[in-house]
């Protein structure tokens, strides 16, 4: 698993990447009341807005952490938004999405450069 210093994961899966946001950034958030999912199929590029969450303390965008195809969201989050409380480096994953330029991992953290960087 790789992570980002926004505060997402990553990991590989079948040839794609899952993404969703870390324990920390779920803590962070507070309760979760809202997730706005992307839509399947479109290209996106590093740093665009993928994702918004609303939580009773703010809303946050997830930007997307590297270039590629969104290929699948996770749609129970829709129905139950509370799911990134209550396991946000699981069950609670974004979407997936295939890599158009592999190279763009190399810059994350694994999880002790993660856990260093929330420190």
């Amino acid at each position: 698993m790789k992570f980002t210093e926004e505060h997402e994961w990553l990991r590989e899966e079948g040839g794609e990447m899952v993404v969703g946001i870390t324990i920390h950034a779920a803590a962070q958030l507070g309760d979760v009341v809202f997730v706005e999912l992307p839509e399947e199929g479109i290209t996106v590029s590093k740093d665009d807005e993928v994702v918004v969450i609303e939580s009773v303390k703010a809303a946050s965008d997830i930007l997307a952490p590297v270039d590629g195809e969104i290929t699948e969201v996770n749609a129970a989050l829709a129905d139950n938004p509370a799911m990134v409380n209550d396991d946000p480096q699981g069950e609670a994953w974004f979407f997936k999405m295939t890599v158009s330029d592999p190279s763009q991992l190399e810059e994350f953290m694994d999880e002790a450069g993660y856990q260093k960087f929330i420190a």
